[in-house]
């Protein structure tokens, strides 16, 4: 099992990460129980940091600048299980203990608001 990350051995996961132009990077989160996708929000260098070593998602508010901590305000509270960059590291999956809602709507989760009917595509098409 791997250690866990603290303050002083986050910084070499900061590196391995590439935030886009602005310095940011997607985090999809992930419910640990049921897999469910729940939400996507965003990340900077330092709201990763946080996410990384206090066990709590905290994320990177694009229209308020400020750094946002799933359930403070709401009660619907993200602890971390795990976290994982994809093979670009562009992208982070962080999978959680969801307690409430993840959708500031009130939803279980941000995809349950507006579901789609696409075509279903098949190998044998």
């Amino acid at each position: 099992m791997a250690e866990q990350l603290t303050r002083e051995t986050v910084e070499p996961v900061i590196e391995r990460a590439a935030f886009d132009a602005k310095g940011l990077l997607p985090a999809i989160i992930q419910e640990a129980s049921t897999r469910d996708v729940l939400m996507m929000g965003w990340m900077d260098a330092e709201a990763l940091r946080r996410t990384l070593t206090e066990g709590r998602v905290t994320f990177w508010s694009r229209s308020r600048q400020e750094y946002w901590r799933k359930g403070d305000t709401s009660g619907h509270f993200q602890y971390v299980r795990s976290a994982a960059l994809d093979c670009d590291g562009d992208t982070l999956l962080v999978t959680v203990d969801q307690v409430g809602a993840a959708c500031h709507t009130g939803e279980h989760a941000c995809f349950d608001v507006d579901p789609l009917d696409p075509t279903i595509g098949s190998p044998n098409d």
